[in-house]
């Protein structure tokens, strides 16, 4: 008598048994059905088609915006008086040749010079304060710093505008009663200190959680080992802690460097509180300017393609130059 073959199995071998009665079978389990290997894309359908509605289907509109303009016919009044017609890259040459636009995009880097070497030297110093054994009320201490950052930007901007302005300041008040000189934070040089001011305030609470939660993760028996050498708090910090925290600062500078590019909350809520400062001040108020003010959507359009593409090239190229750097510092 022979045993059934078993239903689903994989028969390799057949022989006889040990009393020589009958065959003896050995049974291979069979490959489990690919159930629900589908089932992962599922979950990924709503994050996708947000996505591509509002993140990619917008670029790839900007971008063909950018390539057509509008032909005034007569006097441009009636029906058809207005049409929409292939430009090519004529936009893209007037941007380039936009010396308004030059000179937001120098005005973004002049305040980029100030904010980011300030935020993240004070981030890093907040940070490795709060990482010292004798911090006291560190959590609290956490919290406030990181406080301003939970403040929305217009609000924190409209906030420190009223702040700068002499008639309701309470600094100014206190500058005129001790007899000292009161700037005009609102004219020329002083007013890249004003947005650079508040860019601060509130930037450097986020890059100083990202900070210490690296200096959190190093493994507290390399501090054990370096004071057992005679290092003190200075010297750890100096030598261990900021090598190793690196990675985070470079990308704390990535995204400071990107925002510096896009600023746009702190002079557009600051604008309509003085007379100095032009509707194009950064490269997001020219954009802005051109598309609602000026009515031109096209042009608009091309400025922020070439915006964005400025911002892409120059952070892969930072960050293929840490990466080179990070490597030799390795080898």
């Amino acid at each position: 008598m022979t045993s059934a073959p078993l239903k689903g199995a994989d028969l390799t071998e057949v022989g006889p048994l040990a009393d020589g009665t009958g065959t003896a079978q050995s049974v291979r389990p069979s490959r489990p059905r690919r159930r629900g290997r589908s089932a992962p894309y599922w979950f990924l359908v709503p994050t996708l088609t947000l996505f591509a509605a509002f993140t990619v289907v917008p670029i790839g509109y900007a971008i063909w915006l950018s390539l057509h303009k509008v032909r005034v016919k007569g006097i441009g009044l009636g029906k058809g008086a207005r049409e929409q017609v292939w430009n090519g890259i004529g936009n893209y040459t007037d941007v380039l040749n936009d010396s308004e636009f030059g000179h937001s995009v120098l005005r973004a880097f002049g305040y980029g010079l100030i904010v980011i070497p300030t935020m993240l030297g004070l981030a890093l110093l907040f940070a490795l304060m709060l990482d010292t054994p004798k911090a006291r009320s560190a959590p609290f201490a956490r919290l406030m710093i990181f406080l301003p950052y939970a403040v929305p930007g217009i609000i924190a901007a409209l906030m420190w505008g009223f702040l700068y302005l002499p008639d309701v300041s309470p600094f100014y008040y206190l500058l005129d009663k001790f007899g000292l000189p009161q700037p005009d934070l609102f004219d020329g040089g002083n007013l890249y200190l004003s947005f650079a001011n508040i860019a601060v305030w509130g930037g450097t609470g986020f890059n100083m959680i990202v900070i210490y939660t690296a200096l959190r993760a190093i493994p507290p028996d390399i501090y054990e080992a370096a004071r057992i050498d005679g290092a003190t708090d200075l010297g750890i910090a100096l030598k261990i802690k900021i090598p190793i925290v690196m990675p985070s600062l470079v990308l704390t500078f990535f995204f400071s460097v990107i925002a510096t590019l896009q600023v746009f909350t702190e002079p557009m809520a600051l604008k309509p509180l003085t007379n100095g400062l032009p509707s194009s001040w950064s490269p997001l108020m020219a954009i802005y300017d051109k598309a609602f003010l000026q009515s031109d959507i096209y042009g608009a359009s091309a400025t922020a393609v070439v915006l964005a593409l400025a911002t892409f090239v120059l952070s892969f190229t930072l960050l293929r130059i840490s990466d080179r750097y990070t490597r030799e510092d390795r080898a």
